[in-house]
């Protein structure tokens, strides 16, 4: 058997830890069935980071539908910052408390993985090319998870066939090491996909298996021609030297025979910093474990208000927040109950502070539809354009 939860046990608590559970009793039998208003916020961010993006609400909203709760949250894939509520969820505690794990869980992986991915392709540009590839690196029933918040986070494509699926993409990839090694020989191996493979599927081969890059560029690029529409280096560690070095001197190669169509894809341990180092040097990254495996956002829920009152554990600001921001320059800010509840103010500069936790869940029902994966992408990359400006 694999080693998950089913959608079943998570639905019926079963992933919750177990204080939770003993509340649950506790209160329970003590008759204590008071409404509470819980707030879900990122007390810090991971070193390094200044902004994250909010990802996962989809998945809470699957959850808590028919839990007789209301929740509000901001967008998916918009970028917060320390100490702002992404999401308030309210209705008695008995209602819901078991499920916070869960929510959690969801919120925060989700958000990790999206905010690795915008930190890349801010790192790349919009114009270049940029696949998950990282579905081997986590256990494969969360795979399309991931890759769904790699794609919001910013990546043009994924590689696994369920994500694909899930995301409305066709999947995307090359070849890989053990094609070449079985047929033996990079040429054939390029020559047997594209003699094999459907012709709307793009010729990309891996040049790193046997030979020099620049040895094994020449070979492929004249054995295709202009049938060959990329080639991926994902040169090991070991063998790698001055991997920019490397790049430079295919492209060299490969211009100097007149194959300057031919692009440049690289994989293999790329980070964010290897995206600054060499996007003007390929067209294209397939990245993996940086993106999979990113830092969580660290979220909690914590009660900020009990039958109406504003009360929180020590460190916590009491009450029920809005997050506004203003639609002129930006600013954003964490107002008391009273302002949230006004559908806007007016910010310093004359522009219009609007609250952005909107109503998702009321009662148990979901208030909105789900937002198409494509749009919550461009809504992140609009916001890393205002970042780049």
């Amino acid at each position: 058997m694999f080693h998950i939860a089913s959608e079943k046990e998570i639905r019926e608590g079963r992933v919750s830890d177990v204080y939770f559970e003993r509340s649950r009793e506790i209160l329970d039998r003590l008759g204590i069935r008071k409404r509470v208003v819980a707030e879900i916020a990122a007390k810090r961010l991971p070193s390094g980071y200044d902004w994250a993006v909010f990802a996962g609400i989809e998945e809470v909203m699957a959850l808590l539908e028919a839990v007789p709760v209301g929740v509000r949250s901001i967008p998916e894939g918009t970028l917060f910052g320390p100490d702002q509520p992404v999401a308030v969820v309210e209705g008695e505690y008995l209602a819901f408390g078991t499920y916070e794990t869960a929510i959690l869980g969801l919120m925060c992986q989700a958000s990790g993985v999206a905010t690795k991915a915008a930190r890349c392709r801010l790192a790349a540009g919009e114009e270049k090319m940029m696949a998950s590839f990282g579905a081997r690196r986590m256990h494969p029933a969360i795979a399309p998870m991931v890759e769904r918040s790699a794609f919001i986070g910013g990546c043009d494509a994924v590689a696994a066939l369920k994500s694909a699926e899930i995301l409305g993409l066709e999947p995307v990839g090359t070849m890989p090491h053990a094609l070449i090694l079985l047929v033996g020989d990079t040429v054939e191996a390029t020559r047997a996909f594209d003699e094999i493979i459907e012709r709307d599927i793009p010729r990309i081969s891996l040049i790193d298996t046997f030979q020099d890059e620049k040895d094994e560029a020449i070979r492929v690029a004249r054995a295709l021609g202009e049938r060959l529409f990329a080639l991926r280096l994902d040169t090991p560690a070991s063998r790698r030297g001055d991997f920019r070095a490397i790049l430079e001197e295919v492209r060299w190669e490969l211009d100097l025979r007149g194959y300057s169509g031919i692009r440049l894809f690289v994989s293999g341990g790329i980070d964010e910093g290897d995206i600054h180092l060499l996007r003007d040097v390929v067209d294209g990254f397939g990245v993996g474990t940086s993106i999979s495996n990113a830092p969580v956002i660290d979220f909690s829920m914590d009660i900020v208000e009990i039958d109406g009152e504003p009360v929180a554990k020590r460190g916590k600001r009491s009450g029920s927040k809005g997050l506004f921001r203003c639609d002129a320059c930006g600013k954003v800010e964490v107002a008391a109950a009273k302002a949230s509840r006004e559908s806007s103010s007016r910010c310093a500069c004359g522009g219009t502070m609007r609250d952005t936790l909107e109503k998702v869940i009321e009662n148990g029902r979901k208030a909105r539809d789900p937002v198409p994966p494509s749009s919550i992408r461009e809504h992140v990359l609009s916001q890393l354009r205002d970042l780049g400006a």
